[in-house]
């Protein structure tokens, strides 16, 4: 393979881990081998393409088991799951010395030991656009007949989301099957179980399933609210489409059986699959994700993952495939505000889901918990608070140490303390969150913690309150992006912009299986969590309304129109900020905040179909056999028209430029979807450092679905020491503004 620059800056070079919800972090890991000759891993073994079809599923899974090893009494190896769609292979229970040698078997391509993934509303839909009887929810029948297939880690059958009210039959092509002893109904039509060793329905224990299944396609549920908070009427993104769970996720993700629920959803009939999980970076031909999503796009299935939450460091996220959407996160302009009040008069701006009606206006002592100086005390570390003083207190403490941030004001109510100030470290900056706090709690940015800091060094009785605003509405900054939001470039590709698009997932408020507590004896059936889990699913929900609305878009055709239509600017006409509160840059936005309205309505698209992605593989330099496990078909790739990555038809321009190159150009089709005549200018806003020409001037069209192809060619300045600037390039017509980003990297 060739070698990738990370000279971007240095935190490009860092490949981390995804953890895709706060309350859920399971460490990536690959399935352990135990000490002993006949202990037993799961492996996937990839096998090359027979040259006959197969007449039933039966015959192929025979073919499969001919290729395990012969057993012997006492031993215990097994095939755990026979791929029929997505892979040409199947899992099996083997030791290391079985998997060697089936390495060397005639037919089989690879074996690994599979990898243990990680896991990654009443007001989003309002924030978006989404009115009930109004516009984009009317145009696409609010999602009526589309099915989502949503692999997570199970869903509540009988949470009032789910409710079939209003919901038609399943469509005919559905094949799928419901485990639940109650049987499904017409918005749950599908509910199955991929857990190893878990016997029965696929209830969700977690919360996390219940939570993404309603964001995407969630029905009208009114009075939801978490603790009297947010209150409304919730719903998901396409409220009438029709649900699928696959449960994958137990204590982790497991490899095998995310692929064999992609497998099964691809048999059933789904039109959209949404994953708020991944594991990092890892390239295309062993991402069992990416190779389910590509045999996926093959039949028409839309695929939408979670982008990670290791932000804000570069490089960091999952799920990079050009065939995936990669959804990074962004807040809504809600927030349950928690006042910190300063004995010198200072108010400052903090959230907490936690809302007590008692707590007193009064001024309490504050005290910063690591004024020890230990990090443990600093932290609010379980342990640490019972040698500080804290009783009766408000107690600041940091945010970090591998601490939860609602078991830190655990340990400061088990130490009598009255309230907590929750400050970010540096790198959370402003971003903070919601959260369901044991005690009365607030959670401020980082330069807020600075300044009470200050404070509390400034007198010798320093006092503070909180004040319980509940849910306020029309922050002029939202969306903003969130810190933990992973960024890109994509580690596996440059030449593709990544993460595409960003989308609600700070203090969702969605579907929980159980009744949400605290201390308070407060109790909801809602609850309010944040991840790019969250942002998944909206865009799952967003691809499933434009297939209702375009059921002939292909799944390229309906990203680029998420992509091309995204918003550039926030609520108040500025630029989108992040963390830092200064403007976030494109490895940080993608394309834009999410516009499902105009989404509906872009003008042109660029649509890419599956075999257009094999000379853009074959220009990664993978080998015949790697592309032919992407693509599941025997590729030869010294015939195909090899392109450079950025020459893919992709709704962005992802360009590397050495400082001893020449000018690259790059061409692009588009395809008309708006009025039969119509013609298009181009504005370009250049990258830094670059100079951009276009040809031609002008693009023009005389029927619907006519295509048109215009070219652009980049070439570096001399003397630039970014390691990358961004631009745009828009194509205008009376109607349409057709957004295309743009990032240049210097080598």
């Amino acid at each position: 393979m060739k070698r990738r620059s990370t000279k971007l800056v240095p935190e490009m070079g860092a490949i981390c881990l995804v953890t895709l919800v706060f309350m859920f972090i399971v460490p990536l890991a690959v399935a352990s081998k135990e000490n002993g000759e006949n202990s037993l891993s799961t492996y996937i073994v990839h096998l090359k393409k027979p040259k006959g079809v197969f007449a039933q599923a039966v015959d192929l899974d025979g073919w499969y088991r001919s290729f395990l090893p012969v057993t012997i009494p006492g031993q215990r190896t097994q095939m755990v799951f026979s791929y029929q769609n997505v892979v040409t292979g199947f899992a099996a229970k083997l030791t290391a010395e079985e998997a060697e040698a089936m390495k060397r078997k005639e037919g089989i391509k690879s074996v690994w030991p599979e990898k243990v993934y990680s896991l990654h509303t009443t007001h989003s839909p309002d924030f978006m656009g989404l009115q009930q009887n109004l516009g984009f929810w009317n145009q696409s029948n609010y999602g009526r007949g589309v099915i989502i297939g949503v692999l997570d880690t199970g869903i509540t059958p009988g949470h009032p989301s789910f409710s079939d009210e209003g919901m038609p039959p399943p469509p005919a092509k559905w094949k799928g099957k419901c485990v639940f002893e109650g049987g499904c109904n017409n918005k749950l039509i599908g509910a199955r179980s991929f857990v190893e060793g878990e016997v029965g329905p696929p209830a969700d224990e977690e919360g996390h399933g219940t939570h993404t299944a309603s964001t995407a396609g969630g029905n009208f549920v009114k009075g939801a609210n978490v603790f009297g908070n947010a209150n409304g009427t919730a719903s998901g993104m396409a409220p009438l489409a029709h649900l699928a769970m696959y449960k994958v996720c137990g204590a982790g993700c497991s490899e095998s059986a995310i692929l064999a629920a992609m497998d099964a959803a691809v048999e059933d009939g789904v039109d959209v699959l949404s994953l708020s999980l991944g594991g990092g970076s890892i390239p295309f031909y062993m991402d069992s994700i990416a190779l389910g999503a590509f045999t996926a796009i093959q039949k028409g299935v839309f695929v939408s993952c979670s982008a990670g939450n290791e932000g804000p460091s570069y490089g960091t996220l999952s799920n990079e495939a050009p065939w995936i959407l990669t959804v990074g996160a962004s807040t809504t302009d809600r927030s349950i505000a928690a006042v910190p009040k300063l004995g010198n008069g200072l108010t400052f701006d903090g959230e907490s889901l936690y809302q007590p009606n008692d707590f007193p206006s009064m001024l309490l002592p504050l005290v910063y918990s690591g004024a020890n100086g230990k990090a443990a005390s600093a932290f609010c570390a379980p342990g640490s608070l019972k040698d500080v003083d804290v009783k009766g207190k408000v107690v600041l403490c940091e945010r970090g140490g591998d601490i939860g941030r609602i078991d830190k004001g655990q340990e400061v109510k088990d130490n009598g303390g009255a309230a907590m100030i929750l400050m970010n470290d540096k790198l959370n900056g402003f971003s903070t969150i919601a959260d369901p706090h044991v005690l009365p709690a607030t959670h401020v940015g980082y330069e807020t913690g600075l300044s009470i800091q200050k404070y509390i060094n400034s007198t010798m009785n320093p006092t503070a309150t909180i004040i319980f605003k509940g849910t306020v509405l029309g922050k002029q900054t939202a969306p903003e992006v969130t810190s933990f939001s992973s960024r890109g470039p994509s580690l596996q590709s440059f030449g593709i912009l990544k993460p595409d698009i960003i989308g609600p997932g700070v203090s969702i408020l969605a579907a929980w299986p159980v009744s949400v507590e605290n201390k308070t004896n407060t109790n909801s059936t809602f609850n309010m969590i944040s991840g790019t889990s969250m942002s998944c699913p909206h865009l799952s929900g967003i691809a499933a309304l434009l297939k209702s609305s375009h059921p002939d878009w292909s799944p390229a055709a309906i990203k680029s129109a998420i992509m091309t239509t995204a918003s550039l600017v926030n609520l108040g006409g500025n630029t989108i900020v992040d963390e830092t509160n200064t403007t976030a840059d494109i490895f940080a936005t993608g394309a834009g905040h999410v516009n499902p309205s105009k989404a509906n309505d872009p003008g042109l698209i660029y649509d890419i179909q599956p075999d257009d992605y094999i000379p853009y593989l074959c220009g990664l330099n993978y080998t015949d056999e790697e592309v032919g496990t992407i693509v599941q078909q025997t590729v030869n790739c010294s015939s195909e028209s090899i392109i450079a990555e950025a020459e893919l038809n992709y709704p962005s321009f992802s360009i590397l430029l050495a400082e001893s190159g020449g000018s690259q150009t790059y061409t692009r089709t588009v395809t008309n979807v708006g009025p039969a005549s119509s013609s298009y200018t181009y504005e370009v806003f250049v990258p830094t450092g670059v100079d951009v020409s276009v040809k031609p001037e002008e693009i023009a069209f005389t029927e619907v679905n006519q295509k048109q192809t215009y070219s652009v060619t980049f070439s570096r300045q001399k003397n630039i020491s970014l390691p990358f600037s961004q631009g745009l390039l828009k194509w205008v017509s009376a109607q349409h503004d057709v957004n295309t980003p743009i990032v240049a990297i210097f080598e």
